[in-house]
């Protein structure tokens, strides 16, 4: 019998005899008396003893060995109820369980964890990654306590910089370890963003009585912006009593209190607070970053209009600018303003094919640009848009061209492109994804297309419809010698089978999977219940593909896999988006 289920039965016992002696005291009009005194063979009830000693409840345990394990098992719940548990969604959501990490090695999480940060995930495996590490669970037992977890967690959003979820989790989660810093990154990314009104809200998701230096500094100016002086003035104080604040943001938020008439003029950017407050306080403010320069700065910089790219002529500084666009901390559309910028002669444009060769830098790159928008020949046109990008990735500067060339593509009409470019021009497009699929087409001549697909692709389909469909589809097809079962029919059959539908006595499944392999160290994880690492396996295993492009063999034993964890849930997706014909 397993744990829950004693824990079930332990709860029943419980109350089966407490409801017993409340009814025979209501009949007998006496006081209650604690059940543990009361012995299995015991007729008459003495309602006059005292509360039973903690001897004689060991004493009662060991006449009933069945109530001493059901007793053990119900401390044990109830400490595992205790623990506080932070996430984002139920474990029902994904046929998942609160008790998915606990048989699991933490080093083993660790690992695999690190593994699967260095995989560009595909939507469907980040999706299943974010279902998976954020839902309601038990930490492990071993090497990883339930803060380290969490903080690998955490850590995640913040390095793949999902604000959304971080907001989500922030609001749906009180109290945890680590919640200051999580915060601390939401109210740096507005303000980056030059939208301080919304670092403002996110600044008091923290519990006030959480010292904070940095989030109590930025809840000061908070309140002056909001024309809060008398509370600012007073959160100041007492800031100051507390030996918690520092000559530059003393200067500045008296200066904003209308205290001081007039600011220091220094320029700090030990912090991004501290850069944003001289930014609004020093006169005529000019700051000039560099490759050292914090990120959030950059960002800051370009989203106030804070840099002027008006007359660069310096190669370092416009490398520089350069290089923070290529790491997304600055404007890449201002980097072919400066290009638009540099000074070239007639011969120079005339003959750039060959001028750029003399050249180097953002100068050649810049020349060649300029002769792209100067072009009339869409085939001259298309062969310096390809050089071009050779030019940025020799320079190691790809992403700051990737979004720009795809949209120049994208532009122009596919019927004018020669046809020895096709191939070119449709690799360097890029798509958009979309999360809409198109209409299922339905073929009965084909198993794993046929209407019998219905249980798994429609929401509350008919068990009753969908099998009478499977076997009429069936019985086509055996008909058909010449038909041969695919290895996606393979996965369908058995996925009716494991959710109860009957198979005909003729068909033998295993025969027909008896060449398909399911790697037996995943398929170990079910047997010792690693449910979530069981996960992060076929996660990793997903990698950056996008399912629907996996070989029948991989998809197999993925299916198979959930299929004996019934996570069928994960697998009704799945089987969603690789089994049907759309259009």
């Amino acid at each position: 019998m397993s744990l829950i289920k004693l824990s079930s039965l332990g709860s029943k016992i419980l109350i089966i005899l407490s409801f017993s002696i409340f009814l025979k005291f209501n009949v007998i009009g006496a006081e209650p008396i604690d059940i543990w005194k009361k012995d299995k063979n015991e007729k008459n009830i003495n309602i006059e003893n005292k509360k039973i000693e903690k001897k004689s409840q060991i004493d009662y345990l060991k006449k009933n060995k069945e109530a001493n394990k059901i007793k053990i098992v119900e401390d044990k719940q109830e400490d595992q109820n205790s623990i506080q548990l932070s996430g984002l969604y139920d474990p029902q959501k994904n046929d998942l369980n609160m008790s998915m990490w606990s048989n699991t090695d933490g080093s083993s999480i660790k690992n695999t964890f690190n593994r699967i940060a260095k995989i560009k995930l595909s939507n469907f495996s980040e999706q299943l990654f974010i279902d998976t590490i954020f839902t309601y669970s038990y930490p492990p037992k071993i090497n990883l306590t339930k803060e380290e977890f969490l903080k690998l967690k955490l850590q995640w959003l913040v390095k793949n910089n999902k604000i959304n979820l971080i907001e989500e989790f922030l609001n749906m989660n009180l109290e945890f370890q680590g919640k200051s810093e999580l915060i601390k990154y939401l109210v740096d990314h507005y303000i980056a963003l030059a939208d301080i009104s919304k670092s403002c809200e996110n600044a008091n998701l923290i519990n006030k009585d959480i010292k904070d230096n940095y989030l109590d500094k930025f809840r000061i100016y908070c309140l002056i912006l909001n024309k809060k002086n008398e509370e600012a003035l007073i959160n100041f104080d007492l800031l100051r009593e507390e030996g918690r604040s520092d000559n530059f943001f003393t200067n500045k938020i008296l200066f904003l209190l209308g205290v001081n008439e007039k600011p220091h003029n220094k320029i700090s950017d030990k912090n991004l607070l501290y850069f944003y407050l001289s930014s609004i306080t020093v006169e005529d403010f000019k700051y000039e970053p560099t490759q050292k320069t914090d990120k959030n700065i950059w960002k800051y910089l370009t989203a106030s209009n804070l840099i002027s790219t008006e007359q660069l002529e310096d190669p370092k500084t416009i490398n520089k600018y350069e290089v923070a666009a290529h790491q997304g901390t600055f404007d890449k559309n201002k980097i072919f303003e400066i290009y638009m910028s540099v000074s070239f002669n007639i011969n120079q444009l005339i003959n750039a094919e060959t001028t750029y060769l003399s050249l180097t830098g953002y100068e050649s790159r810049a020349l060649i640009y300029q002769k792209i928008l100067l072009s009339d020949s869409l085939e001259n046109k298309l062969e310096l848009l390809f050089l071009l990008k050779d030019l940025f990735e020799k320079d190691k500067l790809g992403n700051i061209y990737t979004e720009y060339l795809s949209d120049t593509l994208k532009s122009l009409d596919s019927s004018d492109i020669p046809d020895n470019l096709k191939k070119t021009v449709e690799r360097n497009i890029i798509l958009e994804k979309t999360e809409e699929l198109g209409k299922i087409k339905y073929d009965d001549k084909v198993l794993h297309r046929s209407k019998a697909i219905k249980f798994f692709t429609e929401e509350n389909a008919n068990k009753e419809k969908t099998n009478k469909d499977f076997l009429n589809v069936y019985k086509k097809i055996s008909k058909n010698k010449k038909y041969f079962f695919s290895i996606k029919d393979v996965i369908l059959l058995e996925s009716l089978s494991s959710d109860g539908f009957k198979m005909p006595k003729e068909l033998n499944i295993s025969s027909l999977s008896k060449n398909l392999t399911v790697p037996p160290n995943i398929g170990a994880l079910i047997e010792k219940e690693e449910i979530g690492m069981l996960m992060l396996k076929l996660i990793e295993i997903i990698g950056s593909d996008d399912v629907q492009n996996l070989d029948p063999e991989t998809l197999y034993f993925i299916v198979n896999l959930l299929n004996k964890a019934k996570i069928k849930k994960v697998r009704n997706k799945i089987l969603n988006l690789t089994l049907p014909l759309r259009v």
